[in-house]
This record gives structure tokens, C-alpha cells and sequence, in this order.
């Protein structure tokens, strides 16, 4: 009835308030949860990389990789091979991207990184495919692997440094993709491998399975 309606709304329109309140206090406080994401995660060390989390993707674990015998594989749109050395990587490494890492564990951060653009890494690869959909094909050496647009390349970095820093294994260096606006899990640590073809991006799972 009438009655029963007004209420609920009265009630809802109580609680409304009071959250709005609740966050408020929250963000002046300096709480967590102060500065939340419409992804719900909350605010961590932006600015400053000794407070980011460390995290992996279900049951990986740290991988042991010597940088000094690392070496990149890139599978070129032309069908060659190419193997990068991280000396290599580091001497080209003249892209800097201060970028929010949203991670599914509920966490976000920005964080300045630099490394390697993929438009310089790969060339124009744009317009692969026969209607410009095409991959970017990048594997982690876990066997992760995520498939992001051929026109998204100059927005994403092959970082080697986080802050200034060289990566720490267990940021995902020696080398880990940085993909801007896009969450956490698309950000594959321990990259060993990069490549193109034909595949549109869609053709995966929407949410890693491995």
C-alpha cells in the first residue's frame, strides 16, 4: 500500500545518506576504502612502489629469472622471430606511463612505468587482419597468455622499471606488460613472449581460465 511504499522509500533514502556520510568520513579520514574505484578496490601506495602489493593470478608462483640470460621472443607481423636480450630491452626502454593497476584481489594503485611501447617493439601493426582485428599475442613464462586489440599498441608498455626502479620478481620483472585502463589480470608479469596474428582479441575468455 501507500504507506508501506513511502517507507521503503524514506528508509532507502536514509540509507543513501548514511552511506554518503560513511564515505565521506572515510575519505577525510584517510580510511581504507577512502578512495574506492567503480571496480570497488581501494586505494594503495599510488606514488609510491615500495607500497604496492604483491600479488599473483591463482596458484603462480615467483618464477627465478636471471635477467642476464633473459631474452625476449617476438613474433614479428612478417612471420620472423626475433630474440631481444634485456640489455636490449633496457636501451630502448624510453616510454614512461603513469597508470592505474586495478587488481581483482581489490586493490588499485598509480604508479609511473617505464619500458618498451609495443607500437616501437612491433612495428605498425594496427591494421593486422583482413578487417584491422587482428591480436597482440602476450605470454608470460608461466604459460599465461592474454590476447589485447593490434590497435591498442601504443598504449601498451613492456615495463623493466617501476618508479625508476628495475622490476623485482615479484612486480613481474624482469619485464611485465603495463595495459592502461584495463584491470590487474590483463597485466602479465614475467613476459617472455610477444607476438601478432589474425585472431580478433575477443576470441578468448573474457576472464583467464588458467
Amino acid at each position: 500500500n501507500r504507506r508501506t511504499a513511502l517507507r521503503a522509500l524514506a528508509l532507502g533514502g536514509t540509507a543513501a545518506l548514511a552511506y554518503a556520510a560513511l564515505s565521506s568520513v572515510t575519505a577525510l579520514a584517510g580510511l581504507p576504502g577512502g578512495r574506492r574505484r567503480e571496480t570497488g578496490s581501494y586505494e594503495v601506495g599510488s606514488g609510491d612502489p615500495s607500497a604496492v602489493p604483491v600479488t599473483q593470478w591463482f596458484t603462480d608462483a615467483v618464477p627465478v629469472i636471471d635477467p642476464t640470460a633473459y631474452e625476449l621472443r617476438v613474433d614479428r607481423p612478417d612471420g620472423k622471430e626475433q630474440r631481444i636480450t634485456y640489455a636490449a630491452l633496457l636501451a630502448m626502454a624510453g616510454t614512461t606511463r603513469t597508470a592505474v593497476l586495478d587488481c581483482t584481489g581489490g586493490w588499485w594503485s598509480e604508479q609511473t612505468w617505464r619500458g618498451v611501447s609495443l607500437d616501437v617493439l612491433l612495428g605498425p601493426v594496427g591494421r593486422l587482419g583482413p578487417l584491422g582485428g587482428g591480436s597482440i599475442v602476450v605470454s608470460s613464462v608461466t604459460g599465461y597468455t592474454r590476447r589485447l586489440p593490434a590497435a591498442d599498441a601504443a598504449s601498451l608498455v613492456l615495463a623493466t622499471h617501476l618508479g625508476g626502479v628495475p622490476l623485482s620478481a615479484g612486480h613481474g620483472g624482469p619485464v611485465r606488460l603495463v595495459a592502461p585502463g584495463r584491470r590487474g589480470f590483463w597485466w602479465v608479469k614475467w613476459v617472455d613472449r610477444v607476438g601478432v596474428d589474425d585472431r580478433p582479441s575477443w576470441s578468448q575468455p573474457p576472464f583467464p581460465l588458467q
